[in-house]
């Protein structure tokens, strides 16, 4: 499996599972709303103030799982994007050297 896709997944995962917490956080507040524990503002702040804390760690758990990526794929040698770069620039200049040094030859 592509380490991108599995990252992709675990993402997936991660905001599925917000998405059902939310949801179930909603009925759980509208029954307490029903039931009179809660008024409805206060249960609109509580649903708010969880998702809220939901969000920021969602956004932590991202960086992780980013940040763990990176670190897996230097540990397995994976060059960077930009290296790849750079091997292109220098991989270019080495070939125009030898079609330079092959066209002096032929004169």
């Amino acid at each position: 499996m592509d380490n991108n896709n599995l990252l992709r997944q675990l993402l997936m995962i991660g905001v599925g599972t917000t998405s059902l917490v939310a949801e179930r956080l909603k009925q759980v507040t509208e029954e307490w709303v029903r039931e009179g524990k809660f008024n409805p503002d206060q249960a609109r702040s509580f649903v708010d103030d969880v998702m809220v804390q939901l969000n920021v760690n969602n956004s932590a758990l991202e960086d992780q799982f980013q940040r763990l990526f990176r670190n897996t794929l230097q540990d397995l040698g994976v060059p960077r994007q930009a290296e790849m770069d750079e091997l292109r620039g220098r991989l270019d200049r080495l070939e125009r050297q030898v079609r330079d040094l092959e066209n002096k030859s032929w004169k």
